[in-house]
């Protein structure tokens, strides 16, 4: 099995590294560090080596990503939709549930997933859904709705989605996978945004978007429900898009701690800003951060890949992870930019863009009210109605 070096050596990554600001400038998809990623094997890193992967765990999986966040954050989160389907998949089958061997089957065969979940003005994400699910007595359903943030717009050939069947008294969400040339999907170009532009997040327009029976993987009542699918899908993005962030977050603390010595303070007699007590505390509180998630971020996936049962906790301790990365994020990036100099509030500097990038952690689920929800729940119980 090859390690993570072997698949994302320091050449590639720096190639990306040289690429990405090109990408935020001009607004485009990481389109040819996509094909390196592509021709590596990345995308079927977590498929068994029987399958043509590289047998990766949830661990393993996420340390990639945050060593590739670190280098092309854009990039980490643009394949980071295709590699959240490969890990529900691989969460589900190790826990004794094949319903979606299809998804294995499509990465098999070299298909681009994507995520298709977010709609505007839905925060219950996925207790229930604006997106129409209507019923065919075939057993295959018509989805019309609006689905935000899609990643790897460009390239998907298969789209997770869900939509409400309200046929039915109580209403049901509908899950399946949306083949790219099914017909009823528009994408409209228009991802412009502050940040984590490479990702080319387009909005996903469905108008009758047929999915097939045999598409269909997943019906649950409206509401949370103890399924394993609403589990995997928790555990697998929230994981994947913390460690995006984790990298991210050590970028900023390697630049925290590498700038400040090519600067000099003419009142400190051209003394390199390294010496600098109040510097040197700034840049150990990013260290501190990274030290702190590099234990949660590898804890928290070891325990997914080892089946470990967290029971009622299990959901808090996955939020918490994502939303603390997420701060992470923007804090060791704020501390870069404040101890590296105004010549880093150029357009163009790694560290200005850096910045924007990290802002979008705030808009992931679980955002922040919905995590300390989620802990507050665990520990107090749900709020008496």
């Amino acid at each position: 099995m090859k390690n993570i070096d072997q698949v994302l050596g320091t050449d590639m990554l720096e190639r990306f590294r040289s690429r990405a600001g090109t990408y935020d400038v001009q607004n485009t998809f990481c389109t040819e560090d996509f094909a390196e990623l592509t021709e590596a094997g990345y995308l079927k890193a977590m498929l068994p080596a029987s399958r043509g992967g590289l047998g990766w765990g949830m661990e393993t999986m996420t340390a990639a990503q945050r060593r590739l966040g670190a280098y092309a954050p854009a990039t980490a989160l643009a394949v980071n939709m295709h590699l959240v389907w490969s890990g529900v998949a691989s969460l589900l089958a190790a826990r004794g549930d094949d319903r979606l061997e299809m998804v294995l089957d499509w990465v098999e065969a070299g298909e681009v997933m994507a995520f298709g979940v977010s709609e505007a003005g839905n925060d219950e994400v996925l207790f229930d859904s604006v997106t129409r699910a209507v019923p065919a007595a075939d057993g295959s359903y018509a989805f019309t709705g609006i689905k935000v943030f899609t990643s790897l717009a460009p390239v998907w050939t298969r789209l997770g989605i869900f939509g409400k069947d309200e046929s039915t008294d109580a209403g049901q969400l509908v899950h399946g996978f949306l083949a790219r040339d099914a017909g009823g999907i528009e994408i409209p170009q228009n991802w412009n945004t502050l940040g984590m532009r490479a990702t080319q997040s387009n909005t996903t327009i469905l108008t009758d978007a047929p999915v097939p029976a045999e598409n269909i993987h997943t019906k649950l009542p409206v509401g949370p429900v103890p399924d394993l699918l609403v589990f995997g899908i928790f555990a697998s993005f929230l994981a994947l898009t913390a460690s995006v962030y984790v990298g991210l977050a050590e970028r900023g603390m390697e630049l925290s701690a590498t700038i400040p010595a090519k600067r000099t303070s003419l009142k400190n007699g051209g003394r390199a800003y390294d010496q600098d007590p109040d510097i040197r505390w700034q840049v150990a509180d990013a260290g501190m951060e990274i030290l702190k998630l590099d234990a949660m971020l590898r804890l928290t996936t070891r325990d997914l890949d080892d089946l470990v049962d967290h029971g009622g906790s299990w959901f808090p301790r996955l939020v918490t992870l994502r939303t603390q990365a997420g701060d992470a994020a923007r804090s060791c990036i704020d501390i870069a930019a404040k101890v590296s100099g105004g010549g880093q509030y150029f357009r163009g500097s790694e560290i200005e863009r850096l910045y924007r990038d990290a802002l979008a952690s705030l808009y992931h689920p679980s955002d922040a009210e919905s995590a300390h929800s989620t802990v507050a729940s665990w520990l107090l119980g749900q709020v008496k109605k």
